[in-house]
Order: C-alpha cells, then structure tokens, then sequence
C-alpha cells in the first residue's frame, strides 16, 4: 500500500514519476520509460499540456481520425473524429457516402438557451419570499452587469430569471431558476460567474428586505451551479429519400429494408435495454467531434441521457418513419457546444478541427455534432438488419488483435488477406497465427 504523500502536486514532474515509480511500479523502468515516451518532444506544447490539469506525468493520445463526403445542408464537411474504437470512423464515413448522393442531411438548431440555478433554504411565508423576489429581481440583473457587459455584445446574456417554490419536494427549497444566453462560448464559467453574484445580490437584498421578519433575513444558499441538462438546446438532424433508393438484396427489398430499419428504431422507443446500446452509439459519433473540438464531452453525454428519459422512460434519441413512399430519418438532441473559449484556442489539434471544419460557430457545430450522431446510428442499424455487426466490427478490430499478438508485417498482411473471405473472431486470429508461426 503506497503512504500517504503531502505535497505531491508541488513536486516536479520527474519528481512526481519517480515517487509513484517507486511506491506503485516497484522501480519497473519500463513504465517510468513508458510515461517519458508519451511526452511532446516540442517543450513549449508539453508546458501547455502540462497547464491544463494537475499533476499531468505525461499525454495520453487518442487516434485523431476524419470522416469525409459530409453533405449538409448543402455544404461539404470533412468530420474531425477523436475515438479509440475501430469501427466507428469507417461507419460514419460509410453512412456520408450513402446519404450524399440521397441529398445529404439535414439540420437545423431549434434553440440555444442554457440553464443555471442557484439553490437555496428559506424557512418563511412564500408570499412574502415572492413579493421579495419580484423587488429584488431587477438589482440581481444589475448585480451581474459588469459580467455580462461583453456577453451581451455578442449576442448572449441573461434572458431570464424565476424564483421557483420546491418545498412539495423537499423542505424549505426553493431556487432561482435562470436561463442564459451564450453566442459561441460553451459558457459554463459566465454562467456560473453570474449564478454566484446572484446569490450573493439575494443573500445582501434579503437582510435590507424590511417584510421579512428576522429570522426570514437568513437565506441559506445551498449552492449555485450550471446544469448540464439543457432541453432548450436543441438540434435536429435528418436524412430521407424515397424508399426504393435504399439498399436492395436478395435478402431484403428496399421496402422490406425500410420497414425493419423503422421496427429496430421502434424498439429502441419502447425497450430501455436496447435503448442504451442504440444511444450509446449514437454518441460515438457526437462524441468524437466533441472531443476533437475541444469541447466537454462528459457535459454532452450527461444531458443526452437525462432528455432521452425526459418523458419518464429511457428511449432512442432517434426517430424513423416512411410517410407517403420516402424514408425519414432523424435525431433531436441537446448539445451545448462552443466554438470560443477553454481548449479551442489553446489546444493546437483542437484549433486544426475548427479549421476543418470550416471555423464554425457554435450553432453549426450543434448541426455538424447532431449529423455525426445520426451517420453513426444509421450505419449501425443498417448492419443490425443485414449483415450483423460483428461482420464489420471484428474486421475492423482485426488490426487490434494482431498488435496484441505483435505480428509482423508480413504474418499481418496473410491475415489481413485470408480474412476477407472468413470470419473474424478472436479464437480464430490466435489460431490462424500458430499456423503461421508453426
């Protein structure tokens, strides 16, 4: 067991390394070499990674991938993927293949409004703690002017604020439930900045509040903080085409093809433990843009899963439909995303994919992120229905295994080739090795 350390974050990184060598690697050189590998050669882009979080030993890379042949709305886009699972950048490049020359997809941002709350106890009359509010609500507005001067100018701001009573809920609760505005910023700092001012405009007005008897003076903030769940940011993306120009096998018609893709969406809506799985790939694809961009990805899938059981079941973000002879696919999803501020003008891979991406503001990477998650879901579903997906999956982790085995060039290349025409399986590659190493 490693001894407590006081201190740690104070030691230099080699120092850092060298305790947890010492109390966790049993001075194994190959993990201190291991972490010194992984540094930047670059010291300047190291000191920035190292600036980013505490106690940074060393990086941690992911593949940074593209996905091409984005169609939307009408405009070209080469997708910046950052995701370690084999399959899921060859799905999405696959799904914007088909779709580009069956009008691309669609999108388009419903709203943009975030939510921040400051929570509180008061213990007096609700009448007298509504008559407050409605007082006390412009000097909360004036109270953040100075932080929301620049916001303003761009667009964003404070756009409202309610007192709203939960004591059903819970004992003498009540919170300002605020919504906010934030033009290209993610905003989580700006809102939280304004939520703190907030409490602290009510806690100072409330003393001064001459209705209030002495003990209703004593509001307690419990805390002030963002939400993540953000239902009025919303984005929709869609794809359709008339249903004899989806794909046609002898195992299934276009038709045939349409109606089950629409049975396996279905459900998704109605079976929670399928629904999970259908989500989770859908945010393979968000989340690798997500990353790419620089932008919070835990945030993203937080507020992804609290809206898909908005309505008290958990249900597929997705959508399809075949009305009047054409296939209709879609997805409604929250993402509060930004295009300024935190990593993106600081991270230099991050700064790279904005510029892919043709350095769009945050309403188009709402409509670029929801497309990257439809791509990925219909490519998904689509080898559910046909072929499985373990056909294409295991082909694409093939690669992964023979690494594992430290294959040869040589010994990968017979195997890429014999399995093209067999299954991939783990049993099988290990098998197939021994015969060639024998």
């Amino acid at each position: 067991m490693a001894p407590v350390v006081s201190g740690f974050s104070k030691l230099s990184k080699a120092d850092k390394i060298k305790w947890l060598a010492e109390h966790h690697f049993n001075n194994d050189s190959n993990a201190t070499n291991t972490l010194i590998t992984y540094w930047n050669s670059d010291d300047r882009l190291q000191r920035l990674h190292d600036e980013f979080t505490e106690n940074t030993i060393s990086n941690y890379y992911l593949p940074f991938s593209v996905a091409p042949n984005f169609l939307i709305n009408g405009n070209r886009y080469t997708l910046p993927m950052t995701i370690e699972e084999s399959s899921v950048v060859a799905a999405a490049s696959k799904a914007a293949k088909f779709w580009q020359t069956r009008g691309g997809f669609k999108a388009e941002v419903l709203s943009t409004t975030k939510v921040g709350q400051v929570h509180f106890s008061f213990t007096g009359s609700p009448e007298r703690l509504q008559e407050f509010f409605i007082q006390v609500k412009p000097k909360l507005l004036k109270s953040v002017a100075p932080i929301t001067k620049n916001m303003e100018k761009r667009g964003g701001g404070v756009k409202e604020i309610e007192l709203r009573d939960k004591t059903t809920d819970l004992d003498h609760y009540y919170q300002l439930h605020c919504t906010f505005g934030t033009a290209d910023a993610m905003g989580a700092n700006f809102i939280n900045s304004c939520l703190e001012q907030f409490a602290q405009t009510l806690v100072d007005e409330a003393k001064k509040f001459e209705s209030f008897s002495e003990t209703e003076k004593e509001i307690e903030i419990i805390m002030s903080i963002l939400s993540n769940y953000v239902p009025q940011c919303l984005v929709k993306a869609s794809v359709s085409c008339p249903v004899q120009e989806l794909p046609d096998s002898k195992q299934l018609s276009s038709l045939q093809y349409a109606k089950k893709f629409v049975r396996a969406v279905r459900i998704a809506q109605i079976e929670p433990y399928r629904a999970v799985t259908h989500n989770k790939g859908i945010m393979n694809g968000i989340d690798a843009v997500v990353l790419a961009t620089g932008n919070d990805f835990r945030a993203i899938e937080a507020g992804a899963h609290a809206y898909a059981a908005k309505d008290g079941t958990y249900k597929s973000l997705t959508d399809a439909e075949i009305k009047d002879d054409q296939f209709i696919f879609s997805i409604e999803i929250p993402l509060a995303l930004g295009t300024v501020g935190g990593l993106t003008s600081l991270h230099p891979l991050v700064k790279l994919a904005l510029q892919l991406l043709g350095k769009p503001n945050a309403k188009k990477l709402m409509e670029i992120t929801a497309v990257a998650g439809l791509a990925q879901n219909f490519a998904a579903i689509n080898s559910l229905i046909t072929t499985g997906i373990q056909q294409g999956h295991m082909k694409m982790h093939l690669m992964n295994i023979l690494n594992q085995f430290e294959a040869t060039n040589a010994e990968k290349e017979q195997l890429i080739a014999y399995f093209k025409t067999n299954t991939v399986t783990h049993s099988e590659v290990v098998t197939q090795i021994e015969k060639l190493r024998s």
